[in-house]
């Protein structure tokens, strides 16, 4: 027999009674097999024995011991009168409910789910065709699959193919790619040449463009002759496709603009947490601080309640999925690029920490140029509220995953054989909230950090920016440049124009762009992104001015100043910054789409280098390749909204 060693608890008692041990409620806790001397309160050896692996907790009840719930919180007190019945009464409750679980929750969610369809239906035959109702449909639809889609995955399982099977199916696999593979190739020549090269042949500047990065990445490979053009090929069609479908589809673009405008909708809800933190009359005067900076807490806190939920996990697997068959990258850093799509570039990492000390070089540089390729939603939620084109910055977001996989595939070779396996990829499991409250409430927290972190930062570069175009204008002045005055922008302005030119940008622009690439790469995007919704601010008052909306111009005279500034006559007010085609507002939404910039590089070694402290050297060796990669990403998505672009916001 084990001798056991333990600890012996006892209530309060008379000193009457303190001789008998029948009057003490005890509890045993085991903690090795070693001798087992119980003590009570007086300092006296007690003797007993508990049997091994077992806590054993009993409370005294009409001088009869009992035992205590596993998982009860109560102290050990002695229960008289009415509480006996009640605590039998609790305890048959409690046993009843764990013997009958199941059931009863099966019973209560099929009434919801049965309350729930009786209003659907009556609301389809009480308002059918109104935009209301079309909404509920599409969300009915939605929670409709997903719930098929979890309750299939729990309770089935796909068998599995013997491997002649296997193998049979993978040659199919292969004659259906290439098949695939040439019919969309034809399609996309044909489509080009007929409907852009004939009507718009402007836009073919775009697709120079998109040649042109790729040769110069192919050139300036880490190892040209082992790419791989499948994820090329694919990372680049799959932009295409979906470009088509927002800028040339009717319908695609229709349902992208009613997704814009719900997603500005849903984030007007964040302006009644300002009104009570700030005042209703006085939070819109500091719009950025007390406006866009909310949005960003709001837009955390329900992405946290729908990770808890499950419906993220559902999304970024199988796109993730989807990637890795369609582009034959890892599943690692398939499941990187699809996170990227809503959450940052430092969070979705964590999604794959288990593989990250295991990854080659190049899939490394993918989950690094991942990041920097594109940008959190959070984020995204904040430059909607600049007035940047929410339709084509929810195309952006998802267009830059498969850029990043294409151009980081391109730069930077797989030469190694992945080791991580889908099976474990995959198992993305659910957050561990106990429920709704905690996990919106946690989303909440953690977005403290990246308001902090945007605002300070935005404090310091902006800062730091007017102290360089102040010591630039000053060194300008001593050489006669004042009209207009030597800045960092200015400078920006003339390198990166044949990249603006190349994107296809409208040529007046081209500066205006080339400008804001560089503050985006050089300082953040989000000062690239305010800047941006200057020139649309601008451009939206200088359409009124000259239309006269308002009925009180006379002449309507205007006249440029400093090249870009616009004087309004009538109004004795300047546009500072100039305007902006809507040409090149969209293309460059798509550019700017991305955390590509100095600072970043910073962050993503911060944060990978904590997730796998081995492979630190190995990142700090490619971080700079990564950021670049990721900054042609942009640019190649820009370059195929700019081939695709007809004239739609």
């Amino acid at each position: 027999m084990a001798e056991l060693k333990g600890v012996k608890h006892f209530n309060e008692v008379s000193d009457t009674d303190a001789g008998d041990p029948s009057n003490y409620a005890s509890v045993y806790t085991i903690n090795d097999n070693s001798n087992f001397s119980p003590s009570n309160g007086y300092g006296e050896e007690n003797c007993g024995f508990v049997p091994d692996e077992m806590e054993l907790k009993h409370r005294k009840i009409n001088g009869e011991n009992r035992p205590i719930p596993e998982d009860s919180e109560e102290e050990e007190t002695e229960l008289t009168g009415f509480a006996v019945y009640m605590d039998i009464f609790q305890t048959g409750l409690h046993e009843f409910y764990k013997g009958w679980r199941t059931v009863i929750w099966t019973m209560i969610y099929s009434l919801l789910t049965l309350a729930y369809f009786a209003y659907f239906g009556y609301a389809m035959y009480y308002e059918f065709g109104e935009e209301g109702s079309i909404r509920l449909l599409i969300v009915t639809i939605l929670a409709t699959i997903f719930v098929m889609y979890q309750l299939i995955a729990k309770h089935c399982t796909i068998p599995v193919s013997s491997s002649c099977e296997g193998q049979k199916a993978n040659k199919v696999g292969i004659w259906f790619h290439r098949s695939m593979i040439i019919a969309l190739s034809l399609f996309i020549v044909i489509y080009v040449i007929v409907a852009i090269a004939i009507e718009s042949p402007r836009n073919l500047i775009s697709a120079a463009g998109i040649l042109f990065y790729v040769l110069v990445f192919y050139i300036f490979s880490k190892h040209p002759s082992r790419v791989n053009w499948r994820p090329v090929f694919w990372g680049l069609a799959l932009q295409f496709i979906f470009a088509l479908m927002i800028l040339r589809w009717d319908v695609g673009y229709r349902i992208f603009e009613w997704l814009g405008d719900r997603v500005q909708e849903f984030l007007a809800h964040t302006d009644k947490g300002s009104e009570f933190l700030f005042g209703k009359n006085t939070y819109e005067h500091h719009f950025f601080a007390f406006k866009v900076l909310p949005v960003i807490i709001f837009f955390s806190s329900m992405m946290s309640v729908l990770y808890y939920l499950g419906v993220m996990q559902l999304i970024i697997r199988n796109l993730a999925r989807f990637m890795a068959w369609v582009m034959e990258t890892s599943p690692a850093e398939s499941l990187n690029a699809a996170g990227n799509i809503f959450i940052g570039q430092s969070e979705a990492p964590l999604m794959i920490r288990p593989f990250l000390n295991d990854m080659t070089n190049s899939e490394l540089h993918a989950v690094l140029t991942g990041g920097f390729a594109t940008i959190a939603g959070s984020v995204m939620a904040a430059y909607i509220l600049m007035d940047v084109p929410a339709n084509h910055l929810l195309s952006a977001s998802v267009m830059s995953a498969p850029a990043a996989l294409a151009m980081s595939k391109l730069f930077y070779p797989e030469t190694k054989k992945s080791k991580s396996r889908a099976e474990d990829v995959y198992n993305m499991e659910k957050t561990g909230e106990r429920n709704i409250i905690e996990a919106a409430s946690n989303g909440a927290s953690v977005s403290i950090k990246l308001v902090a972190n945007i605002a300070v930062n935005l404090i310091a570069f902006i800062a730091i920016l007017g102290f360089v175009n102040a010591t630039l204008a000053w060194m300008g002045r001593r050489v006669g440049i004042l009209n207009p005055e030597l800045s960092f922008e200015l400078i920006c302005s003339y390198i990166f124009w044949p990249l603006s030119f190349l994107m296809g940008v409208d040529t007046d622009d081209c500066r205006k762009v080339a400008k804001l690439i560089g503050i985006k790469t050089f300082i953040n995007e989000f000062v690239a992104y305010s800047v941006l919704g200057e020139y649309i601010h601008n451009t939206v008052n200088f359409t009124r001015y000259i239309n006269n909306e308002t009925g009180t111009l006379t002449t309507g005279r205007w006249s440029a100043i400093n090249d870009d500034d616009i004087l309004l006559h009538d109004l004795n007010a300047t546009l500072v910054g100039g305007i902006i085609t809507d040409r090149s507002k969209v293309i460059t939404t798509y550019a700017l789409c991305g955390f590509s910039n100095i600072s970043s590089i910073g962050i993503m070694l911060g944060a990978l280098g904590a997730l796998a402290p081995n492979r630190k050297s190995d990142l700090t060796k490619i971080v700079v390749r990564a950021m670049i990669a990721g900054n042609v990403a942009c640019f190649m998505t820009a370059c195929i909204a700019g081939l695709l672009y007809e004239g739609k916001l």
